[in-house]
């Protein structure tokens, strides 16, 4: 998937600075390992990206090249490399429950939320019961202990108290798709499209849908969160991308609009909900 190319891209960028750090230090890479204490092969597996650099590793190697004027933002460099890709079973270690309200101060202090979701109802949206399904569905998928998926789903509807305060403003995009994608059976997605008209219906809060056979001028992608103009948070099956790398956030945030650019909001979208109905219904 191209979107999981950030972190690698980032991985490799910040290899290629060490790289040019050590050729303008005027050393070859025996002479830096030789200065490091390392084997002689280790500055050029991690100058070509197969072994990443531990933060020690870059402290030595800024006071190697006689650059330790720059080590406080090389490693500040390096931490964010490291947290882009989060793997989801070391996140999930702590337990569903625990996840979902981990990120809750972060959901307080950004003015504008801007969320994409091509596959599912994002959580912000989602009913008590169709978040126990998606739980399910992940507990499943992940070897995870059920026990606490209600309280998980509990406490991931607790965001849903920022929605229609004013002090947080929220602009939803979603594909027909998702509305499609039947999590836990007609009732409880009949039961989710009445609360996706509901919220839809707040104060400062706009939920667009891009119809099923549009034709597109951005294709659909996996699903990310825009956290203002600061950070960017994308998930898939196996972990999540996490950014505030200016660059990356403004990449998603010209995704963003292109996106919605090509979705239809008010009574066209609540039109793209019901027709989700009735197909789920009839299935």
């Amino acid at each position: 998937m191209a979107d999981l190319q950030l972190s690698t891209a980032a991985r490799r960028a910040f290899a290629i600075r060490l790289r040019d750090l050590r050729l303008e230090a005027g050393l070859s890479g025996v002479a830096l390992a030789e200065r490091c204490s390392w084997h002689k092969s280790k500055v050029s597996k991690i100058e070509h990206g197969t072994q990443s650099p531990t933060e020690a590793d870059v402290r030595a190697w800024a006071t190697a090249c006689g650059v330790e004027g720059q080590l406080q933002e090389l490693v500040a460099a390096h931490r964010e490399v490291g947290q882009m890709w989060l793997e989801a079973r070391r996140e999930l270690r702590a337990g569903m429950k625990h996840i979902q309200i981990r990120s809750m101060a972060l959901y307080e202090r950004t003015k504008l939320q801007r969320v994409y979701e091509a596959l599912f109802v994002p959580g912000f949206l989602q009913t008590f019961r169709y978040a126990v399904a998606q739980f399910e569905i992940h507990a499943h998928l992940h070897g995870l202990p059920r026990a606490d998926i209600e309280e998980a789903a509990q406490n991931r509807l607790v965001r849903q108290r920022l929605l229609g305060t004013g002090t947080n403003s929220f602009v939803f995009v979603l594909e027909a798709s998702a509305l499609h994608t039947n999590v836990g059976g007609a009732e409880v997605m009949s039961e989710q499209f009445d609360r996706l008209l509901e919220v839809a219906s707040m104060p400062y809060v706009s939920i667009g849908i891009i119809p099923l056979g549009q034709q597109r001028t951005l294709y659909p992608g996996a699903g990310f969160y825009l956290f203002d103009e600061q950070l960017v948070r994308q998930e898939f099956w196996a972990g999540a991308l996490r950014s505030s790398r200016p660059e990356d956030v403004g990449f998603f945030l010209r995704a963003f609009d292109a996106l919605r650019d090509q979705a239809v909001f008010g009574a066209a979208a609540a039109e793209q909900v019901e027709a989700a109905r009735a197909r789920i219904q009839a299935t």
